[in-house]
């Protein structure tokens, strides 16, 4: 049987009601328009007709502004359209958006309920207020618990999107972030890992000597950190790192972690960990059968086989990978037995 694909139907509203600029936002580069869409029902009618075959479901989804500070009469248009559109489609089966935790109150909520909102995603990006005030947020970590607890409460899917290394963020401080949204119970989490694009704040410290991004390596390493933790509270992960087309400019990226297999690394990363948590606490002999689950050997091998490669060297051992249906519960990304 073929497996259900569920698509988003997205609508970008650059900087629509941001206060200001965050130091690493530049909406209008990452999203590839300054321009908002006038006519939002022919817009979102046309694209649910032009839906693949292939995706069962779609949500709309409302990213790249802080939606819920748009004014209510705009705000009502765009909900209206999209309601309109869902109850034309039946594919249609939700209404997502993303805001600011400032931005969030039971009136709010009370218009996002009427129109069929689904899912309300928050740019929490961290829970510490240093990190928030050097990245010019406008806004403390309370102020995140509090919209985040008052969406559970009205029943919307709660999604926080979070970034590591932030101008003052550190190993110590991602992780407490990352603790604390688990804390929180949410539906789901997008990890970001910073990157500096063209006409930002970010970009002059980075120029000035401010501030020091990270690398493709530190981003892999604190996102997988991240993950671990939202992995173990059972706390779905739909994204991490920019999608490639995100930057629709090539030549936006000024530095950062950005990597087009950001993600695929990251995962991979998880795998290399559990795989050495199991060798390095038990005796398996020289030949060694990794059993992952189907379609799982690319995230063992990683990036060029560089995990099997590392730990052949690392043990000095010989590695097969296997797939099997599924692991055993106790065993999460892999399963390490011996050769026959």
């Amino acid at each position: 049987m073929a497996k259900a694909l569920h698509a988003n139907i997205p609508v970008f509203v650059p900087h629509l009601a941001c206060p200001n600029d965050c130091v690493f936002c530049n909406q209008r580069r990452i999203s590839g328009t300054a321009e908002v869409i006038a006519d939002v029902y022919g817009f979102l009618s046309k694209a649910a007709g032009e839906l693949d075959e292939k995706f069962t479901s779609a949500d709309i989804a409302f990213f790249g502004g802080s939606f819920t500070g748009i004014g209510e009469s705009e705000m009502r248009r765009y909900l209206s359209a999209a309601k309109r559109v869902m109850e034309e489609n039946p594919k249609i089966t939700g209404i997502r958006l993303s805001t600011r935790p400032d931005y969030i109150d039971e009136n709010i909520l009370d218009i996002l309920r009427e129109y069929g909102v689904t899912a309300v995603e928050l740019g929490a990006q961290s829970f510490c207020d240093d990190v928030l005030e050097l990245s010019k947020r406008g806004h403390r970590a309370e102020a995140i618990e509090k919209a985040s607890r008052l969406i559970k409460k009205y029943g919307f899917s709660l999604v926080l999107q979070l970034m590591t290394g932030l101008p003052g963020d550190s190993l110590e401080k991602t992780l407490f972030t990352a603790k604390s949204a688990a804390a929180l119970e949410p539906d789901a989490v997008r990890i970001y890992p910073c990157v500096v694009v063209k006409d930002t704040c970010l970009a002059d410290m980075m120029q000035a000597g401010e501030y020091e991004p990270l690398t493709v390596d530190e981003a892999v390493f604190r996102a997988a950190e991240m993950a671990e933790i939202f992995i173990e509270k059972g706390i779905k992960i739909l994204r991490i790192g920019l999608h490639s087309s995100d930057l629709v400019q090539s030549d936006s990226v000024l530095g950062g972690g950005f990597h087009p297999a950001l993600g695929e690394m990251v995962i991979s990363r998880l795998y290399l960990k559990e795989a050495e948590k199991q060798l390095s606490h038990g005796n398996f002999g020289q030949n060694l059968i990794f059993e992952v689950e189907k379609g799982c050997i690319s995230k063992m091998n990683g990036q060029k086989r560089c995990n099997i490669l590392h730990l052949e060297e690392k043990y000095g051992v010989k590695i097969k990978i296997s797939e099997v249906p599924f692991l055993d519960e106790s065993f999460r990304f892999v399963k390490i037995t011996k050769s026959c």
